[in-house]
């Protein structure tokens, strides 16, 4: 589904990732080393690789098994990307790190610490993205970017949780009609189908006029953080903490339970999830419960740069769990070089 921009109609087209290094992700670590410990924590700068393949290069590297291995999360093969991995070494004795260095692949921190590095842990993502070929008014995309940094974007999940053409949809849906799938391949389809509730929620707010103000019965999230409070009748109290992006109102991610909502946003909400049933009742039925998630992020240290009058470079943070496509897409139509084919789609077995 094309989902609706917050702040208006796309002031640009363009294309990004036409080179690796036109994409820069780092990580922004959630904790210090502990100095000590049976975990060697390695920080990581890859070039044109993705996490899994780095995990199990330090695997073979550490002659440990892979599930020794910890990251707080995924990267994309198509960036240059900075994160963290753990390296389980009960005897505290590592392979020499020069052997493990390559072209593609540096170590910029080494630290012994106690624990393995569990998913998640981390307080987000710090972006580098070259946009080329850029068509639009340089001062129309200023203005967009102010009001980014002023305001923050809506907070849908990127395209990427959807699969190529959004396929996972597709899979979703024969597996909740009975097909049988794989476990990870369960749980991205389950993802898929939570998210795609929330989009279609989230979508609604800002066609109604009221993502970033909320509503009577809104529940509210702390920005920040993932501590929600309410519902709440809406009061002038919280509407200026609201347009400070102190606090966001906040989308379902469905599963078991009633609606956290009351209200106005509860109607919404239900309504929707009438519409989409199926997806519903699947989700209910694999066991997951009420969860929320922010209908807004703040865009943290936005600054941009033209390094010609058809290339903008532009740089942000996000918190865990933001995508910097929905950045991207605030702005305009921008796309990524053709691919190879796609893989044929999911059918049941």
């Amino acid at each position: 589904m094309t989902l609706p921009r917050a702040h208006g109609e796309a002031v640009l087209t363009a294309k990004f990732r036409s080179a690796i290094e036109d994409f820069f992700v780092a990580e922004l670590p959630a904790f210090e080393p502990s100095g000590q410990g049976e975990h060697l924590l390695l920080t990581i700068e890859k070039r044109g690789m993705n996490t899994a393949f780095v995990a199990k290069r330090i695997a073979q590297w550490a002659g440990i098994p892979e599930m020794g291995i910890g990251y707080a999360g995924m990267k994309d093969r198509h960036a240059v990307t900075r994160q963290r991995f753990s390296v389980h070494l009960p005897k505290k004795v590592a392979p020499d790190l020069a052997s493990l260095v390559s072209d593609d692949l540096r170590v910029l921190e080494s630290q012994w610490h106690s624990r393995k590095l569990p998913r998640g842990a981390l307080a987000g993502n710090r972006f580098g993205i070259v946009l080329r070929e850029v068509i639009g008014d340089h001062g129309a995309v200023e203005s967009r970017l102010a009001k980014i940094a002023s305001d923050g974007i809506a907070n849908y999940f990127g395209e990427q949780r959807f699969g190529r053409d959004g396929g996972n949809m597709d899979a979703a849906r024969w597996m909740f009609a009975g097909a049988r799938v794989g476990r990870e391949q369960r749980g991205i389809l389950l993802s898929a189908a939570r998210s795609e509730i929330f989009n279609t929620v989230l979508a609604a707010r800002i066609v109604q006029g009221h993502w970033h103000d909320g509503l009577d019965g809104e529940v509210w999230m702390l920005d920040g953080t993932h501590s929600v409070f309410g519902p709440e009748a809406m009061t002038a109290e919280l509407q200026a903490r609201a347009q400070s992006l102190d606090v966001h109102g906040t989308g379902p991610l469905w599963g078991r339970g009633e609606l956290r909502s009351m209200g106005a946003v509860r109607e919404i909400e239900s309504a929707i999830a009438a519409n989409n049933s199926e997806l519903c009742h699947g989700l209910e039925m694999a066991g997951l419960s009420q969860e929320r998630r922010a209908l807004r992020v703040r865009v943290g240290d936005l600054c941009w740069q033209w390094q010609a009058d058809a290339i903008l470079r532009v740089e942000f943070s996000l918190p865990s769990g933001a995508y910097a496509t929905s950045v991207l897409a605030e702005l305009g139509e921008v796309t990524p070089p053709p691919t190879t084919p796609a893989p044929p789609p999911f059918r049941p077995g």
